[in-house]
């Protein structure tokens, strides 16, 4: 009998982005990537790439994939909330927001798991394969038309989806290795459907650049599992994760007030992105489970250099990025009570986490 979960999860997370001090193209913060996809994962401050044990893991570790059971089945929407500060040499300042109280698109996720055996393949016991759909910049940020700013940005928005088939092998008891594509396009749902950059160099004079492209990139990991108690479950867990980075060549149209002055074209170098992750259950048994686990990511934008726009008049519009690489501190606990005697067809979690992040941008 195929064993069929399904886990909705809902994530309501607010980020307060306090003290962000910022030069026209800077926010203090990992660039624009989203490092939230999870219930589970958010709880615990994204540190979630050694656990990786529900189907999230197609996108914080695939090896983690071998870990699933049956056909799982996750989905979440991300609400973030929050104000954007940004503040000039000499003093001036300007609140800028995500496009509203609550980010507009939000960040939402899809995945799919399906060890093989729950599909009929029985003599393919070590392999899963999945499907996942995640949103991982599709932040976008809005200032006032009338602001000191609003000559260089009064929005900036990448509503990129990321469709990432994925497939993961166990190795053996103690190692499994996974990996798939990330497929980044733009769809009609979410947001404008494309890229956009819009300023307003005067009062009443509005000018907007935006495109769209498919790129290819691909992920891979491992997953090692050193220790395990007498029931076969992880007490300690490592993993890497490599993310590669695609090159996004934007095309689409220059407009002034609305009508069209060019086509226009430029180039978005996503980051290559490495993690290294370790977990370890200090208290893992039948009645309960205590996770701990430190996650090490670096980003590397250094390819990150400009946007300048180049128009089919053969005029070049200059959007210089100096972007360098960023490391990520990720820390997170869950502790899970199961089966209580309050809830005993519940498994309970708490959890708990921090995140620190460098910025990638250089004075």
């Amino acid at each position: 009998m195929t064993k069929f979960s399904i886990r909705l999860g809902f994530l309501w997370f607010c980020i307060s982005l306090s003290s962000l001090i910022s030069h026209p193209q800077h926010v203090s913060a990992e660039g624009f990537r989203i490092l939230d996809h999870g219930a589970a994962a958010t709880g615990q401050g994204a540190a979630f790439s050694a656990q990786a044990d529900d189907p999230s893991a197609l996108h914080y570790n695939p090896a983690g994939m071998t870990q699933l059971k049956g056909i799982q089945f996750s989905a979440g929407t991300l609400l973030i909330g929050g104000n954007i500060e940004f503040k000039s040499s000499s003093g001036g300042k300007v609140d800028g927001d995500l496009g509203g109280t609550i980010a507009n698109p939000p960040p939402s996720t899809i995945f799919l798991t399906a060890h093989l055996p729950a599909l009929g393949l029985k003599n393919l016991p070590n392999w899963t394969v999945g499907i996942g759909v995640t949103s991982p910049f599709a932040l976008q940020v809005e200032y006032p038309e009338d602001s000191l700013i609003a000559p260089i940005s009064t929005k900036a928005a990448l509503p990129l989806i990321d469709i990432k088939p994925t497939l993961a092998y166990k190795l053996n008891e103690y190692i499994s290795i996974g990996g798939g594509l990330d497929i980044y396009t733009f769809a009609s749902f979410l947001g404008e459907g494309q890229a956009e950059l819009q300023q307003s160099p005067a009062p009443g004079f509005d000018l907007e650049a935006n495109g769209t492209d498919t790129a290819l990139g691909f992920n891979a990991s491992v997953l090692w599992t050193p220790l395990r108690n007498a029931e076969e479950k992880p007490l300690l867990n490592l993993a890497f994760v490599y993310r590669n980075g695609a090159d996004l060549d934007i095309d689409g149209e220059f407009l002034a007030n609305g009508s069209k002055v060019a086509d226009a074209s430029t180039t978005i170098e996503l980051p290559d992105v490495y993690t290294w992750a370790i977990a370890g259950w200090p208290i893992r048994n039948a009645r309960h489970e205590w996770k701990i686990e430190i996650d090490v990511e670096y980003a590397d934008w250094t390819d990150f250099e400009d946007l300048d726009l180049q128009l089919s008049n053969g005029a070049v519009i200059p959007n210089p990025r100096n972007y360098g690489d960023a490391w990520i501190l990720m820390v997170g606990t869950e502790f899970k009570a199961l089966s209580p005697a309050l809830l005993p067809k519940w498994d309970v979690s708490l959890r708990a986490g921090y995140v620190y992040s460098e910025s990638p941008f250089r004075l």
